[in-house]
């Protein structure tokens, strides 16, 4: 159940995002941002939710090509309207790293070849920003407007993305005569996707030309065809990308329909050509092995070297399994052979960057931190390039110029300059005024030993003005995925700095079933839900609830998502651990879970398959699930959930809340009739963190 993961790898690719508001924002509406701390505020000196939303958000950054300036864009948001502006800022490296802002309401900046202007998104349209007086000029007219564009390198082609209506799903629409008829009509799976019902219309891919400042009427490349380009359920425009030449476009897409969509993770590069109208897929043509068997997971994020012969993209080998490794791969279009170059690198690649023709850099999750690597692609040699305690979760390279999005459990999203040592040194200050009036916890990064003599890294998250004197409540983190990294991650939702803040200390352990340590680690897990991890889990509890400074007699343990499950299951087999528990979004039932899910490849490979199968794995996996071991509850448990979730869905949180209260176990349920599988506006977020820190001051102080 990995959390979304929007990641823009190309200069020439944007991604258009949206603010979280339930209405389309007018152009002329104007919300009033206030990022400034009151008197009290500065006073106490530690982080609140409130101080959270004050924060400015950075998102996406590139180089000009002339390499002198920087754009990035930075959300704000007001809690009073509920919603947020984008704005577009430039870094000007040439002119002592001065920083300007260009213009409002913009977003997802993507630059000119002559470094004079850039395109960004507004209003689902397209518009040109000129980088030196900001003024705005609309480039496309797109009838529905548009989710995504990438302009070609000289600038005269692009191809933007929008919703074709392609198959009938509505009553109205297969019975006219009943046009007041509300009813969705289906023949096969899936029927519907995360967040939203299939309603027949799925994202295609346009070409058009730019003329006389505007954009043509674009090519639908896709016709008439039954899935979606960029993939589902994110729709990353990045899976999307310009050859140098501008002739060629390589996309991921998934041609799978129906059931066989909903059960396995088999998605293609494939490359269409703009003079010709055709289209090949690069892993069926190429003539290495002749092993298909290398390419039935997921094949995604293309990438042309300069000189346009080769494609990098990632690959993973096992259909099913969304957490297979991220293999390297290079397509030659000379001889279409194919070259793995992280088969000896025992971690994921991302962000594909080409230097000349015959490196690439990349970043590694590795041991709970994102790193930039480097690998030669004819001896295959990975260097890693930076080190520290640090994710980097997007960079940009021109010439020798990296610009790199960093975060830490200590700080939110900024950009740092990378030279070639792999040296970081920080140019946006983003948030300084509120850093400089807080103070931060310290983090402990300890090495615990689990039952089975494994050494599992586990990050210790202290309030700020620690007392090591004093004793302090003590919760567990529970992390989501499974497969997702306890990383050096700021989140705006479960924030490690923010609970502490209240005066907890957080315990984070890089349990079996995360990335960063190998796939063996990262393996583990499926199939074993009930098993190695939960003692993972246990064993950094138990490590450092023996501390002086932890209270072992006020114990929590929250999750989300995965972790919502663990909170479920160990609510059930703690041993009287724990003295609260708090659920979001968790699997609580795998029976119905099965039932209600929508991407069963996911439950099909982490379960052992359906319900109904005889596997051993199987049979253990619905064993054991947490809804087995509600006669055990007997600890206050608060669960959340979002009833436009489909990918966990509310039902599951539903069951869990009646089963406490049949139980007569003190429960209290959230259910957000407008966020799905996360809580992302802020008056709802607000309203949850208010929830989730009254629950444990009630029980833990």
């Amino acid at each position: 159940m990995k959390q979304i993961k929007l990641i823009v790898m190309l200069m020439s690719v944007v991604v258009i995002t949206a603010c979280c508001s339930d209405e389309k924002k007018s152009t002329d509406e104007k919300i009033v941002i206030n990022n400034e701390l009151t008197n009290d505020e500065i006073a106490a000196g530690i982080l609140t939710p409130e101080i959270m939303w004050k924060m400015g958000r950075a998102g996406e950054s590139a180089i000009s090509p002339d390499g002198k300036k920087i754009a990035y864009t930075v959300t704000n948001y007001s809690v009073e309207a509920n919603k947020g502006v984008t704005s577009l800022w430039l870094i000007l490296l040439d002119n002592e790293n001065k920083t300007v802002k260009l213009a409002d309401d913009v977003s997802s900046p993507v630059w000119s070849k002559n470094s004079d202007k850039l395109y960004v998104a507004k209003d689902e349209q397209i518009f040109t920003v000129d980088a030196a007086t900001g003024a705005l000029s609309q480039l496309s007219f797109i009838d529905g407007g548009v989710e995504g564009f990438g302009i070609a390198p000289d600038g005269d082609m692009l191809f933007y993305v929008k919703k074709v209506a392609v198959e009938k799903r509505n009553s109205a629409d297969i019975y006219p005569d009943m046009d007041k008829s509300k009813v969705k009509i289906y023949d096969d799976l899936m029927v519907r996707h995360w967040n939203y019902w299939d309603e027949g219309k799925f994202s295609h891919i346009f070409v058009a030309k730019i003329s006389d400042g505007k954009v043509e009427n674009g090519k639908d490349i896709m016709q008439d065809e039954p899935w979606d380009a960029p993939t589902a359920p994110y729709f990353d425009v990045a899976e999307i990308t310009w050859n140098n030449g501008g002739t060629q476009l390589a996309y991921t897409c998934k041609k799978q329909t129906g059931t066989q969509y909903a059960i396995s993770t088999q998605s293609d590069i494939f490359v269409y050509d703009v003079e010709s109208g055709t289209t090949k897929n690069i892993c069926e043509t190429y003539n290495a092995d002749k092993n298909l068997n290398d390419f039935q997971g997921y094949d995604m994020y293309p990438v042309f070297s300069p000189d346009d012969k080769k494609i990098a993209f990632l690959s993973m080998r096992r259909a099913g399994n969304e957490s297979d490794k991220e293999r390297l791969f290079v397509w030659n279009s000379n001889d279409y052979s194919m070259n793995e170059l992280t088969s000896e690198f025992d971690y994921n690649a991302s962000n594909l960057v080409w230097e000349g023709n015959d490196t690439i850099y990349f970043i590694a999750p590795m041991q709970a931190t994102r790193q930039i690597c480097r690998v030669d692609c004819n001896n295959r040699n990975v260097e890693v390039i930076t080190k520290g305690d640090h994710d980097i979760n997007h960079f940009t390279k021109i010439n020798d110029i990296i610009i790199a999005e960093i975060t830490k459990q200590t700080m939110a999203t900024e950009l740092f300059t990378v030279n070639k040592n792999g040296e970081t040194a920080q140019i946006s200050f983003v948030n300084k005024n509120i850093y400089d009036k807080i103070q931060m916890g310290a983090i402990e990064k300890r090495w615990i030993q689990t039952t089975d003599g494994k050494q599992m890294l586990t990050w210790i998250i202290f309030p700020p003005k620690f007392d090591a004197t004093k004793k302090y409540p003590t919760l567990l983190y529970c992390e989501g995925g499974p497969q997702s990294v306890v990383s050096q991650f700021w989140s705006f939702r479960w924030n490690f700095q923010l609970m502490a803040a209240q005066g907890y200390i957080v315990v984070a352990p890089n349990r079996r079933g995360v990335p960063s340590f190998g796939q063996e680690w990262l393996d583990q897990i499926s199939g074993d839900y009930s098993g190695q991890n939960i003692r993972d889990y246990l064993s950094a509890i138990d490590n450092v609830s023996k501390e002086t400074w932890s209270d072992e007699t006020r114990l929590g343990c929250v999750g989300a998502s995965y972790g919502g499950y663990s909170v479920f299951f160990l609510a059930g087999n703690h041993n009287k651990r724990f003295k609260a528990f708090i659920s979001h979004c968790g699997i609580f039932n795998f029976e119905s879970m099965y039932g209600h899910t929508e991407e069963l490849w996911f439950v099909n490979n982490d379960y052992g398959g359906s319900y109904w199968d005889e596997n051993a794995v199987a049979k253990r996996s619905y064993a054991n699930s947490p809804h087995k071991f509600v006669k055990n509850w007997d600890t206050p448990i608060l669960i959340i959930t979002g009833l436009n979730d489909f990918r966990i869905p509310y039902t599951q949180s539903l069951e869990a809340f009646t089963a406490a209260r049949l139980r007569g176990v003190d429960a209290r349920l959230l259910a957000f009739e407008n966020e799905a599988h996360q809580v992302f506006k802020p008056q709802n977020n607000l309203v949850w963190n208010r929830e989730f820190f009254g629950w444990l001051d009630k029980y833990l102080k």
